[in-house]
Order: structure tokens, then C-alpha cells, then sequence
């Protein structure tokens, strides 16, 4: 399996990082050795200082795909969940103003700690839920799926075109506003709707 993710899907966000706004999805890769499961903890990197918390909508690919039509996309994910695209902000930043591949900051081990899977009818409507983070019991990120520039379909077509999907690919579809860092105490608790599906602490 593999994970893919989108940056830059919504509107704030771009905002509140001075970056361009996109006219297609960036996309780029976590290692599958990024995955951290079952509420484990998030030991603090010691080659990073500035590690941020980035809550997002995942989409599990059931079924192989290649230039699927975007009409069509709906049917090649069964199961959505959370996850938090940990990302070191100092090692991305450096990169950048070198104009260099920022790879390592984003797939670093366990940097996606990631939920259970859920049907899609669990939750409600899929593109209009409400999603986020609180931190300490304190809500830091809150977004809805119907504010995401491209659509769940959108990106799965558009990455398709490049990436043939398999079953089990993981797909991380952007975070709203309010990101920042962590620090080794804290709690993380993410949520859709009004329930807590991934819980774990920085150590």
C-alpha cells in the first residue's frame, strides 16, 4: 500500500501559510513505514524542533484504478477516516528556501497517525462533514469536507491519472486552517462529526 496526500485543498489554509493557490491537486507521498496505528503515541523527532499537526479526511481505496473518470470515482473508496499529516516545519522550510524536495519532512517515521476505517454511511453525508482537533481539550482545527477546493472524486481522478491506485492505498485529502505545532505532553484527539476516532498523546 501506499499513501498519498493533498496539499493546499482548502481556501484558509493557503492563507494562513502564504501559499499560492493551486489549479490542480498538490499531491505528494508518505512512506508506508509514516503509518502510526491504534492510538499509539508520537515520540517527538529528535532531528526537529518545529514538528506541526495538519488534521485531515483519509479515503481507503478499495479496488485498483487507473484514469478513472471522475464520475465514476465515487466507486473506488468504501471507507474514509482521520489522520493527522505530522509535518516538520523547520526540516520543509529549509527546503524550500533552497528549492529543494521537502520529502523528508512530510515522510518521516510514524508522521501519519491515522484512525480506524469507517462505511461511508457511518457518518452522514461525506461532503459536507464536519471534522477536527482539539489539543489538550482545547479545539485548534475545525474544517468541513464541503470546503475542500477539489472534491474526494476530483482527486482521486486527478491522481489516477499519474499513480495507478490499489486497494488499500490510503489517501490524505487536506487540512484546514489553524495548524501549529505539537509539543511532548500534549493529547491529540481528532474527530468527524461528534465522534472521537483517533486519540493518542505526544511523548
Amino acid at each position: 500500500m501506499k499513501i498519498l496526500a493533498v496539499g493546499r485543498n482548502y481556501a484558509a489554509h493557503i492563507e494562513e501559510l502564504n501559499n499560492e493557490r493551486p489549479d490542480a491537486p498538490v499531491v505528494f507521498f508518505k512512506p508506508d513505514t509514516a503509518l502510526l496505528r491504534n492510538n499509539e503515541p508520537f515520540y517527538y523527532p529528535e532531528f526537529s524542533s518545529d514538528v506541526h499537526f495538519e488534521v485531515e479526511i483519509l479515503l481507503k481505496i478499495c479496488k485498483p484504478g487507473k484514469h478513472v473518470q471522475e464520475r465514476f470515482a465515487s466507486t473506488y473508496y468504501q471507507e474514509i477516516g482521520i489522520g493527522i499529516d505530522f509535518t516538520a516545519r523547520d526540516l520543509q522550510q529549509h527546503a524550500k528556501k533552497k528549492g529543494l524536495p521537502w520529502a523528508l519532512a512530510k515522510g518521516f517515521n510514524n508522521s501519519a497517525p491515522i484512525s480506524s476505517f469507517y462505511p461511508l454511511d457511518h457518518f452522514g453525508d461525506i461532503h459536507n462533514l464536519n471534522f477536527g482537533l482539539e489539543i489538550d481539550g482545547i479545539e485548534r482545527q475545525k474544517g468541513n469536507t464541503s470546503m475542500m477546493l477539489f472534491s474526494f472524486n476530483k482527486i482521486i481522478s486527478y491522481i489516477s491519472r499519474f499513480v495507478t491506485l490499489k486497494k488499500g492505498d490510503i489517501i490524505f485529502t487536506g487540512t484546514p486552517e489553524g495548524v501549529g505545532p505539537v509539543s511532548i505532553g500534549n493529547r491529540l484527539r481528532a474527530f468527524i462529526e461528534d465522534q472521537t476516532i483517533l486519540d493518542f498523546e505526544i511523548k
